[in-house]
């Protein structure tokens, strides 16, 4: 009867069948076969995550073009989530943040603790809108409560696209490996013509001195970076010293050309 069942069958049949009684007989032949099924598995699954992690990305960015478009002109401060109220930085980061609001800039955060609330607070108690960009961590950040608009992030990338697009100066305080990040961002893309032209006021002359001093005795005579390179920072010890440089930078270019159009469209 089986051979009779079997002579019934197609060749592509009897085919699937010879494999199957082979891997009945020596069951470690089906490993590669399930191996390509789970790899096949895990393939759409990946898949299916990238594609909504896309989603989740425009999401972001969309997002923040609704909440951030008219709150211009608004300048980003950088900091160190560890410095607490009893640092020195702190404070001068409320006086700098104050300063701008009351000028009528919006100041951007990154809407944590430390430097982030600083900036918020200083914003808040003064006439322009406090924004903080929190981002969502494995030990979660709590945004702190001086946000007249508070946004979260669960990608770092979006939220450094949006201090980019929506700043018209960066304030970088004291920080660690977060702000020497943001602020490498924003020196790349200005030195390589993906943004605009802005001021990047670094506060503390004691505290940045290192870092200038490697630019400009290391990076520089390597030919790492270029002389004018130098002058895309500015480093400042007071607070008002920061609203002035700001002033400063934008009354210099006060007689150039409107960006072109063509040339506006490929920055950020």
């Amino acid at each position: 009867m089986a051979d009779a069942a079997e002579a019934g069958k197609g060749p592509d049949e009897q085919e699937a069948a010879a494999r199957d009684a082979a891997a009945r007989a020596n069951p470690r032949k089906m490993i590669p076969s399930l191996r390509a099924l789970a790899d096949e598995d895990r393939a759409t699954a990946k898949k299916a995550r990238a594609s909504w992690q896309m989603f989740t990305i425009m999401a972001e960015f969309i997002e923040a073009t609704e909440y951030l478009s008219e709150i211009r002109p608004a300048v980003s401060i950088y900091g160190s989530a560890r410095l607490r109220e009893d640092s020195p930085y702190y404070q001068k980061t409320i006086e700098i943040a104050r300063l701008f609001s009351d000028a009528g800039f919006a100041v951007i955060s990154g809407g944590g603790p430390g430097i982030m609330e600083a900036a918020n607070k200083g914003a808040h108690a003064g006439k322009s809108a406090s924004v903080g960009l929190n981002i969502e961590l494995p030990h979660e950040q709590q945004g702190n409560p001086y946000q007249d608009i508070a946004m979260r992030f669960r990608h770092f990338f979006t939220r450094k696209v949006t201090f980019v697009k929506n700043s018209d100066a960066f304030i970088v305080m004291p920080g660690g490996f977060g702000t020497l990040d943001e602020l490498a961002e924003v020196l790349t893309l200005v030195q390589t013509g993906k943004s605009r032209s802005v001021p990047v006021v670094m506060y503390g002359s004691r505290f940045w001195k290192g870092l200038l001093d490697w630019f400009r005795f290391t990076l520089l005579p390597m030919g790492l970076i270029a002389e004018h390179d130098l002058d895309l920072m500015k480093i400042v010890d007071e607070p008002q010293e920061v609203l002035e440089a700001v002033y400063e930078y934008y009354e210099k270019r006060g007689g150039e050309h409107p960006i072109p159009p063509k040339e506006e469209m490929f920055y950020l």
